[in-house]
């Protein structure tokens, strides 16, 4: 910088220049312009999101909370030949993890873990080779560990210097830990997180948030340009001058921190400040711009968030359809099919997992606008309309009146009929 500087601004020839570094006067003047420096952004591990993203920023904060609680919300229903099953082994496991936690708050955190790293662990606590308990484990403890093959084989667990390694077994698939992870293209057995995409979003909306409140505390004033001029009018610094008005500016004058702050001058130093419009300073709209990005990283319309001049939904009620419907229902059928796969060793080929849409307070009025364009298809039969609307058809009218109306379509009925020799006949 000081020679780029040096040969830009001066018309003296290098021999003139070294013999008269040390002199003041008799040469033209010298304008010292602080540059930024390179872009510093925060690193790509677990800790610094964290602590960068959900910890100091209010966007991502907002929008990790609403899709876990709003996930976590969702009831997952035990499904046995196609009917609900509440009393399924499985069906208690899930809805009651362990003690020391409810189903919501064990969800949530299973979300919220999935959000920030890409990943999600649970750890199943086996009583007589069968899970009675679930518990959710912080991804930044967890290595995975590959086989031969390049699938995972084993999961080591690491916490205050304990180490524990769970292994999965080849023969039956069972394994105690179950990893969901989103999609990353570049990676093999991890998964790759939304905040870590929306990372330069992140770091813009906090350091934008950090220069403004440096820019208050110091009378919002902006930089400007050091010059230099010698007795006559003109002159130089000495390598030394140079040196330690340099350090004395990357130390004392640079960064957010030090926005504003004022310079003492001596030795004919003088400080011409430049003169900035609001819109070349205009870190409010640049934080907007980038909490859209954060929360469009995240699946969440802005528009819930209350960011002010986005107008891609109508209204509130719109963007919130969008949201459960592009975010939180994906999310959740993932998550119950991830389930299922990892469950069915234990509970029987037969389970199966899925999400209760009928009982989501949110779609209440799509559901009613659905079921009112189903009933309004007149060349549609009941039974079509009735498994359109994701209920059970019709019985048959030869059935036995005599059976309740809510038994299950599936369940067998047992009928008998006597025999020619009296005996009754069970079929």
């Amino acid at each position: 910088m000081k020679n780029w500087l040096r040969s830009a601004l001066t018309t003296k020839s290098a021999p003139e220049l070294d013999k008269k570094s040390t002199s003041l006067s008799g040469q033209q003047s010298f304008v010292a312009v602080h540059l930024g420096g390179r872009a510093q952004w925060t690193p790509r591990d677990y800790s610094a999101l964290a602590r960068e993203g959900y910890q100091r920023n209010a966007i991502v904060y907002r929008c990790i909370r609403m899709i876990s609680e709003a996930a976590a919300s969702v009831p997952l229903c035990v499904m046995r030949s196609g009917q609900c099953q509440s009393g399924d082994p499985a069906a208690k496991l899930i809805s009651a993890p362990h003690p020391q936690q409810s189903a919501s708050e064990f969800f949530e955190a299973f979300y919220g873990y999935l959000q920030v790293s890409g990943n999600a662990y649970l750890e199943a606590s086996l009583v007589d080779e069968v899970p009675a308990a679930l518990y959710t484990l912080r991804p930044d403890r967890m290595r995975v560990v590959t086989g031969r093959d390049g699938w995972p084989s084993a999961w080591e667990y690491e916490a205050g210097g304990y180490k524990r390694v769970f292994r999965k077994d080849s023969a039956s698939g069972r394994a105690a830990i179950h990893h969901m992870r989103l999609f990353h293209p570049t990676h093999d057995t991890y998964g790759f997180s939304p905040l870590e995409a929306a990372a330069q979003a992140v770091d813009v909306h906090n350091e934008g948030g950090v220069w403004t409140k440096a820019l208050l505390d110091n009378s919002a004033r902006p930089s400007g340009a050091l010059i230099y001029k010698g007795e006559s009018g003109a002159g130089r610094l000495s390598d030394e001058q140079f040196e330690r008005l340099k350090s004395e500016l990357e130390g004392s004058h640079t960064g957010p921190r030090h926005a504003g702050r004022p310079l003492l001058l001596e030795g004919g130093l003088d400080w011409r400040p430049m003169v900035l419009t609001p819109s070349d300073m205009d870190f409010t709209e640049a934080r907007r711009e980038a909490a859209r990005e954060i929360a469009l990283a995240f699946g969440v319309p802005p528009m819930l968030l209350g960011i002010p001049g986005d107008n891609s939904y109508a209204n509130y009620k719109e963007a919130n359809q969008a949201f459960w419907r592009q975010t939180i229902i994906p999310l959740t059928r993932k998550t119950a099919q991830s389930l299922q796969g990892w469950l069915r060793p234990w509970f029987g080929d037969d389970l199966e997992l899925a999400i209760n849409e009928n009982e989501i307070t949110a779609l209440t009025e799509a559901r009613a606008m659905r079921w009112a364009q189903i009933n309004q298809a007149e060349f549609l039969s009941d039974d079509e309309k009735r498994d359109l609307a994701g209920l059970m058809p019709n019985r048959p009218p030869d059935m036995s009146s005599n059976i309740p109306a809510n038994t299950p379509i599936n369940t067998p009925i047992s009928t008998s009929s006597n025999s020619d020799d009296g005996e009754p006949l069970d079929e």
